[in-house]
């Protein structure tokens, strides 16, 4: 039993205590599927509150924010071979089948060479190992009422990190197969989706899942890469992968966006070592473009994480993150990466920022430009936890009380949307 006692000073405590107890509740899907029996041995929750009207709508947000962060726990925490990029498919066509989300998938090489050429880099060395063979997935759902906003959220999903050719080294694999779960949170928010159905609101999940294997049909140091958005990339460390896999794709859904509606793009990574360097565990970064700066985007992302207990910090773009990815020789249009490691550059989360706006040409599309479009770039590296500690799911609680919530009307027991 429990008792949701409130405190004056977090309105939103007892959702956040009844999330909580769910969150610990969990039981990885890999567990559960070898042995059915290893569950907690708590049952059934009840709970009890002073005021009983707000109850129904607790216990109704508190189970629907779950099951979207659990879809993108039974995702993120699987070993490499449970959740291969097939496997994910697998997983995903299940998830939403006969649902208000529809899918389309491409796994066709010649597909990933015309159109994604970045991801088809990163892909090729995993590609002719039939289980490992990559995909890319988009989810879309499309509101009954006249659109309003439109969402495109692009997840990174590489199932194994090697680091490819410029292989991992020092134990530096271990828990590389939570290098998915950008991916798995943009699943996991589109379940949101399905349950919530909110309206007047377009939104597109797109994810990348790929292993960057080693291997002599691998992609390595030096190569030319000309993108999807017409850039020519060079490619300085194939640990880097992971802007390579998102690059392509959100090149696609800015393409989308400039036909959408308030539309407002987002890319959402375990992208940098960096990142937990920079801020700790337990944290998400925000990173705004300058459209997405003037409405101070990432301050009320922070505010609505902060209320939610799935916490934010602001990081900034500047020109040295654009300058250091210019391209360095005559013709080369934009540097992949440094050859070091994220984690002992000065600037190593947010300068991939500024490589994913150039090498999607959303660069093009800045504050000053005809057509502004709202990017904002989430690094979860240092949230997602601790490998082998528990995984949390995060960023999906944070966007879903950011965009599908509302979380005082839902507390007092009204219906949502």
């Amino acid at each position: 039993m429990v008792y949701l006692v409130g405190h004056p000073s977090f309105s939103n405590s007892p959702l956040v205590t009844l999330i909580g107890i769910l969150e610990g509740l969990y039981v990885p899907l890999q567990i559960r599927e070898f042995d059915p029996n290893k569950i907690h041995d708590i049952k059934k929750i009840g709970v009890y509150t002073r005021f009983p009207d707000e109850l129904r709508g607790l216990i109704r947000v508190a189970t629907t924010l779950e099951i979207g962060r659990r879809v993108a726990c039974d995702i993120g925490e699987p070993d490499p071979e449970r959740m291969s990029p097939p496997k994910v498919t697998e997983f995903i066509k299940n998830l939403f089948s006969n649902s208000s989300i529809s899918l389309s998938i491409i796994h066709d090489e010649q597909v990933f060479a015309k159109e994604y050429p970045l991801f088809e880099a990163v892909n090729r060395a995993a590609s002719k190992i039939e289980r490992h063979q990559g995909r890319i997935i988009f989810l879309e759902y499309q509101p009954k009422e006249q659109i309003e906003k439109s969402l495109f959220l692009v997840g990174k999903g590489v199932t194994y990190d090697t680091g490819g050719i410029d292989v991992k080294i020092q134990g530096s694999m271990m828990g590389m197969s939570r290098d998915k779960c950008g991916a798995a949170a943009v699943a996991g928010f589109m379940q949101i989706v399905n349950i919530i159905k909110p309206k007047h609101m377009r939104i597109v999940g797109a994810i990348g899942v790929v292993r960057n294997s080693v291997g002599s049909n691998g992609y390595v140091q030096d190569e030319l890469i000309k993108a999807r958005s017409g850039v020519l990339v060079r490619i300085g460390n194939t640990d880097a992968e992971g802007r390579m896999i998102m690059a392509d794709v959100l090149c696609k859904c800015k393409e989308m966006a400039l036909k959408a509606v308030n539309p407002h793009l987002y890319t959402i990574a375990t992208l940098t070592g960096h990142a937990s360097l920079a801020v700790g565990l337990g944290y998400n970064i925000v990173i705004d473009n300058g459209p997405a700066k003037k409405e101070k985007h990432a301050q009320k992302l922070q505010l609505m994480g902060e209320e939610i207990s799935d916490p934010f910090e602001v990081s900034s773009l500047r020109r040295e993150d654009f300058n250091s990815h210019k391209g360095k020789n005559i013709g080369d249009d934009v540097l992949q990466s440094s050859n070091k490691p994220s984690s002992v550059m000065r600037r190593g989360h947010q300068s991939p920022c500024a490589f994913l706006m150039m090498a999607s040409g959303l660069d093009k599309h800045g504050s000053g430009d005809a057509n502004p479009l709202k990017y904002s770039h989430l690094d979860i590296a240092g949230s997602i936890g601790d490998y082998p500690d528990p995984i949390t799911g995060a960023p999906v609680l944070a966007l879903a009380n950011f965009h599908l919530l509302n979380i005082e009307d839902c507390s007092k027991g009204k219906e949502n949307q």
